[in-house]
């Protein structure tokens, strides 16, 4: 498993195209799970078969906003890779400002679907879908901050 935090970790701090960032996150949820993401999540979340459709729509819905804050995401860990080893003072506020800003949105982004889910769904399957989705959010940003030096003083 380090190897492919190490693996990941070079993808990160290597400058990529934008239109890569997609791929880059999946190969980075494939190495942490060792599949893909909806069959993660089909696994865990079991809602009902009258349930099925609604709740795989609106997991659609949050999937393509979900990778939107992704593609940000990744935008920022290239930003960080390029500039923390001569980032001044300014530039690493701006910087974590944007990314707490980020957090603050995925995370709102499943408080709302946990609400349209449990709307369309029922609170069984809406709090699977919270406790996943979270589960995941977890492992990435721990294998993020794994993989990214710390900022030094100079």
């Amino acid at each position: 498993m380090k190897k492919y935090i190490l693996f990941f970790a070079a993808l990160f701090l290597t400058s990529f195209a934008y239109t890569q960032s997609n791929k880059e996150e999946v190969d980075l949820f494939q190495a942490a799970f060792g599949m893909e993401k909806k069959t993660v999540v089909a696994d865990f979340v079991k809602p009902s078969a009258a349930q099925k459709d609604a709740f795989w729509k609106l997991y659609d819905e949050y999937e393509t906003q979900r990778k939107e804050l992704g593609k940000q995401r990744i935008e920022l860990l290239k930003q960080y890779a390029n500039q923390y080893q001569t980032m001044t003072s300014e530039q690493a506020d701006t910087w974590t400002k944007k990314v707490i800003e980020l957090q603050k949105k995925t995370d709102g982004l499943i408080v709302t679907y946990y609400g349209k889910i449990k709307t369309a769904t029922d609170g069984l399957v809406a709090t699977q879908f919270y406790q996943i989705e979270g589960y995941i959010l977890t492992i990435i940003r721990a294998q993020i901050l794994e993989a990214v030096p710390f900022l030094q003083k100079k």
